[in-house]
C-alpha cells in the first residue's frame, strides 16, 4: 500500500492514459493537460485503455515515485471522461487499489440493535 499522508489530495486523471508513459511523461502529462504542480505533494491516478492497470504518481518532498498496480481479475472503477480530473478522498483510492468500488462501498456486516 502506498503511505499516504493524511490530507493528500488524490486526483484521477479521467479517460485512458498510455500507460507506457514513466515517471517524467506523466509529470509531464499532469503539468499540461490537467493544469497541476505534480511536485505540489498531490497524487495523480491514471487509468490504461483496458482498465486492469493503474498508475500513480507522487512527489513526497523528497523525490518523485511512481506506483503500478494491475489487477489479475477486473477492472477499476473510472469514472466518465466528462471532465480531466476527479477529486477523490485517500479512502477512495484505498478501496480502489483493493479493487472495490470506490464509488459506493458497502459494509459486509450488519450493526446489532442496541439492546
Amino acid at each position: 500500500m502506498i503511505p499516504v499522508p493524511t490530507g493528500v489530495r488524490v486526483w484521477l486523471a479521467v479517460g485512458r492514459t498510455d500507460m507506457r508513459r514513466g515517471m517524467n511523461g506523466l509529470a509531464l502529462l499532469v503539468q499540461e493537460a490537467l493544469g497541476r504542480d505534480p511536485h505540489a505533494g498531490d497524487l495523480f491516478v491514471f487509468r490504461g485503455a483496458r482498465g486492469d492497470l493503474i498508475k500513480v504518481l507522487w512527489h513526497d518532498g523528497l523525490g518523485m515515485s511512481l506506483y503500478a498496480k494491475r489487477l489479475e481479475k477486473g477492472r477499476f472503477i473510472w469514472p466518465s471522461p466528462a471532465d480531466g480530473v476527479v477529486a477523490i478522498s485517500s479512502a477512495q483510492l484505498a478501496y480502489m487499489l483493493d479493487g472495490i468500488d470506490w464509488r459506493n462501498p458497502r459494509h459486509t456486516f450488519r450493526p446489532r440493535s442496541a439492546g
